[in-house]
């Protein structure tokens, strides 16, 4: 094999952000070897020097981020949590604050400047050079295609030729970043298509830009909630979305980077929605927010169970009658609350991803139905052979084995045709009146279905056992 007349250049090993990383840092900086510490961080991407900071004492952190060149200073801030990012500028002086501003994108900008106390913000905003580009974000909702959106954009006019547009891409390369296509405007600065690089690469200089650019742009308006906004990112496999007023004018664009941030800050909000957290904890928050967002939960989950105990405190004649009832309660709860998390679990994924509308009520209970039928008749059958097998055994002392199996397979069988039903129902519901179908699963569905569950095994226990 003929040897490389290429030098063998060593590419620098990625350096990783652990245990290890964290504590030579802190030890580096608490012994003040800022030339160490700045060398050891020079490779990292500024999402894991945010991960590093995370992770340090705040001592720590506060003296490695004020060490940092303004420029990654600067990238590193949108990609903290906003509890230590409030930290960090906490004591820094507004004009400081400007010029780590200054070397971000005007949305991450915006972003940072909205979490600033307001007294600090109007002394920093002003002082900014896209003060304001800035200034129009933060008219936005923060959970808007208009909060998302960055004002900075390569663009040309319809009746420019390919070199014309080419030249300005060259002209704002520096400033715009990522550039993924050159928006055609008309002289009303009206969207009316787009041209991606590699056409405009490969087009003759002389070609106008209105033969090769591509009318048919998708675009939102700056009003529109995030989530729609990745619904439809996704759908079209766009990588920068443009953001237009009502009556046509490009103000912005929305990057793939954006929301991948979006997607996962939804998606782990829904998690902790769905777990009965109030959907905005972060690892860095206080004890007391933590509590906060936890406590309402619980005592709404605190409520449900003593709900529960009304109900078996009701039917205590019953237990009294026959005390081999009591062994299950917990498997009616226990199933009535998994067979609920389940079908709503589906039914909130649907509608989060956009492929459920409420308008499917009557057909996803149908389908909900049928296939809680088919479940409930299968766990029936084989909770009614355990029954059967327990009690060939002497396992449930004399208690009448087959009214037993009947009762517990009958109750067990309407327990998860309710269950499943209401939880596939109740997110469709609670989506069409405008509340967060994300609501519906953990502790709503878990608790609601406790009580149902044990008011109708209860019931066929006192038609058909007792």
């Amino acid at each position: 094999m003929a040897e490389s007349l290429a030098p063998d250049l060593e590419r620098p090993a990625r350096i990783e952000v652990d245990e290890t990383l964290v504590d030579d840092i802190g030890t580096l900086l608490r012994d003040g070897q800022r030339g160490m510490v700045l060398n050891l961080v020079a490779d990292l991407h500024a999402a894991d020097l945010a991960d590093l900071i995370l992770h340090l004492s705040p001592d720590d952190a506060d003296s490695l981020f004020g060490w940092l060149p303004e420029e990654k200073a600067g990238a590193v801030l949108p990609e903290l949590e906003t509890a230590r990012r409030s930290d960090l500028l906490d004591e820094m002086p507004p004009s400081e604050i400007v010029s780590l501003l200054d070397e971000i994108d005007t949305d991450d900008a915006a972003d940072v400047l909205a979490d600033l106390p307001d007294e600090v913000a109007e002394q920093v905003l002003p002082q900014l050079e896209d003060a304001a580009e800035v200034e129009a974000l933060l008219h936005f909702g923060d959970e808007t295609a208009g909060g998302l959106m960055e004002t900075d954009y390569v663009s040309t006019r319809v009746t420019a030729t390919v070199d014309h547009a080419t030249e300005e891409l060259r002209r704002c390369a520096a400033e715009v970043d990522p550039v993924y296509v050159v928006y055609v405007l008309d002289q009303d600065d009206r969207l009316v298509g787009l041209v991606d690089l590699k056409t405009l690469v490969l087009a003759r200089g002389s070609a106008a830009v209105a033969d090769i650019m591509d009318a048919e742009v998708v675009s939102v308006e700056p009003d529109l909630d995030q989530e729609e906004v990745a619904r439809i990112m996704e759908r079209y496999d766009l990588v920068a979305l443009p953001v237009v007023s009502a009556d046509g004018r490009m103000i912005g664009r929305i990057t793939i980077d954006d929301i991948v941030d979006v997607i996962r800050d939804e998606a782990e909000e829904d998690l902790q929605r769905a777990s009965g957290i109030a959907g905005d904890e972060e690892i860095t928050a206080s004890i007391f927010a933590i509590s906060k967002g936890r406590l309402i939960w619980l005592m709404i989950g605190l409520v449900g169970a003593y709900g529960s105990g009304l109900v078996i405190r009701g039917f205590e004649g019953a237990l009294e009658a026959a005390a081999v009832l009591a062994m299950f309660i917990p498997i009616v709860m226990a199933m009535a609350g998994n067979a609920g998390i389940q079908s709503s679990a589906i039914a909130v994924q649907g509608l989060a991803s956009g492929d459920l509308w409420s308008s499917d009520v009557v057909k996803r209970i149908g389908k909900e139905l049928a296939v809680a039928l088919l479940n409930g008749v299968a766990l029936a059958i084989a909770l009614a052979l355990i029954v059967l097998v327990m009690g060939a055994v002497g396992g449930l002392g004399d208690a009448d084995t087959t009214r037993l199996a009947l009762t517990s397979a009958v109750s067990l069988l309407i327990v998860i045709v309710l269950a499943t039903v209401l939880g596939a129902t109740i997110p469709l519901l609670l989506d069409r009146v405008g509340i967060d179908p994300a609501l519906a699963t953990g502790p709503f569905i878990t608790t609601s279905n406790d009580i149902i569950g044990l008011a109708v095994f209860f019931g066929v226990a006192s038609v058909l056992y007792l």
